[in-house]
């Protein structure tokens, strides 16, 4: 279950303690909570995870049992990469542990990443598990990362340890397991008191073709 806590103007959102899959609730309960720090000011966001993974993406399992909500369901999920890629305060991903498919992909709409160095990887598996990346999710991943490093982690799955993820700038950093949220913190606490409004605009104005495909009415995943 997610959870909120607040050292002074940074609010590090936990997204739990399992494998953190975008179940219809948990979606929910991060929409929650990122209204909650769009309330306050100044703020700055970090999010982490406890355990061995930050988040393993889709709920493949619900996905399974509600196939006729597919279309809905990725819509939402979209709609929260769409929220985070234009989120009106700074956001660093603090990368403990493993993150994998949509869960990479919410890291990389924050603004940076940090990532663990020795154990955890960061990988888009999906064309290893038969499930072609949307228009939005691809454009997403091709806006945050080199052409190059796109092509590598979209058609082959690699799995990217730390280090590597560094070098091939999928994260900023790769740190040591006991300093990634102190890290985080510290990159994102001098950045607390941007304008919202003006930083949410800035966003926009970087990502227009992502939002506008992660914006787009879903009608099929692939």
């Amino acid at each position: 279950m997610p959870t909120l806590t607040r050292d002074a103007d940074v609010f590090v959102l936990d997204l739990g303690e399992s494998e953190n899959r975008f179940h219809p609730d948990w979606l929910a309960e991060i929409g929650q909570a990122l209204d909650e720090v769009e309330q306050a000011t100044p703020r700055a966001l970090v999010t982490t995870a406890t355990g061995k993974f930050y988040s393993n993406g889709l709920d493949l399992d619900w996905l399974g049992g509600h196939g006729d909500q597919l279309a809905d369901y990725v819509g939402e999920v979209q709609a929260l990469l769409a929220r985070m890629l234009t989120f009106p305060a700074p956001t660093v991903a603090a990368i403990g542990g493993h993150a994998f498919a949509a869960g990479a992909m919410l890291a990389l709409a924050h603004d940076f990443r940090v990532m663990r160095a020795d154990r955890g990887y960061f990988c888009l598996p999906e064309v290893d598990i038969n499930i072609p990346f949307t228009p939005g999710m691809s454009a997403l991943i091709q806006a945050k990362l080199t052409p190059s490093a796109a092509v590598e982690a979209m058609t082959t799955g690699r799995r990217y340890g730390g280090l590597d993820a560094a070098a091939a700038g999928l994260v900023d950093a790769a740190v040591d397991q006991a300093e990634v949220l102190p890290t985080a913190l510290d990159r994102v606490r001098p950045l607390a008191g941007k304008t919202p409004a003006t930083l949410g605009a800035i966003k926009t104005g970087m990502f227009p073709g992502p939002l506008a495909e992660l914006r787009r009415p879903v009608s099929l995943l692939g």
